[in-house]
């Protein structure tokens, strides 16, 4: 088998590096070494919480240190950073966009959904604005739209480690589309309460080849053995979408 590339994870609103554990530790027994970023503020990070740039520069950044080419891979809020990120390094061979977003030049998050046909999902009604200018989930709404078929022990332990989102994050242009200069895979999950799959499936189209599994909004808890296969294809240079 090819020898894979090492695998980098940035995750999504609200969430931190210790979400990747089980699918990194899936990833471990098969002999792919994988590293997952805490965005600015979130997790363990000490650094004060940002915008999209901020944290598409730390991943950069990231990148730049370890010297060698990846897979970048995003969940999520995720996709806008790995986007941006991956323009600005020469070390990221592969985009893995895991139901995330896929945005274009000029383009936010907000701006993007704003575009697309009216979808509802469970999310929306799980969002609280603070004073701060950041968003909180509500702990009972927040397990429907993020977590559906993962495990109840698994959903309380989650929980508990989510943090505050910036509003910026979403609401900042890119300034790059990292997606148009490097191959692509896109990740559609048809159980999702939080990206509606018509608007993952419009945001695909992007991307060079696509996958479909189905479960929830949090395929790295939840189906961690079939977003595995995924990435092992992807890190092997052997990636085949399903449509």
């Amino acid at each position: 088998m090819n020898e894979p590339l090492p695998i980098v994870f940035v995750h999504g609103a609200w969430h931190g590096a210790w979400c990747w554990s089980a699918l990194q530790a899936e990833l471990d027994r098969r002999g792919i070494a994988s590293y997952a970023i805490d965005l600015p503020g979130h997790g363990s990070s000490a650094l004060p919480l940002g915008d999209l740039l901020a944290d598409a520069a730390l991943v950069a950044t990231s990148i730049a240190a370890m010297d060698r080419d990846v897979v970048l891979v995003g969940h999520s809020y995720g996709g806008a950073v790995i986007g941006e990120a991956s323009a600005h390094t020469d070390h990221v061979r592969h985009l893995v966009y895991l139901t995330a977003f896929v945005l274009d030049i000029g383009e936010s998050v907000m701006s993007l959904l704003m575009s697309l046909p009216r979808a509802d999902v469970a999310l929306g009604a799980a969002m609280r604005q603070r004073d701060d200018g950041t968003s909180v989930l509500d702990p009972s709404a927040a397990a429907t739209a993020l977590y559906g078929n993962c495990p109840a022990n698994v959903i309380a332990a989650a929980l508990q480690r989510l943090s505050p989102q910036p509003a910026a994050t979403i609401t900042q242009p890119a300034t790059a589309a990292g997606w148009s200069r490097v191959p692509t895979t896109y990740v559609r999950c048809t159980d999702d309460q939080a990206i509606h799959i018509e608007h993952q499936t419009i945001m695909a189209s992007r991307c060079d080849s696509v996958h479909t599994l189905h479960t929830d909004h949090s395929p790295f808890i939840s189906a961690v053995v079939d977003t595995a296969d995924i990435l092992e294809q992807v890190a092997r240079g052997s990636a085949m979408g399903d449509s």
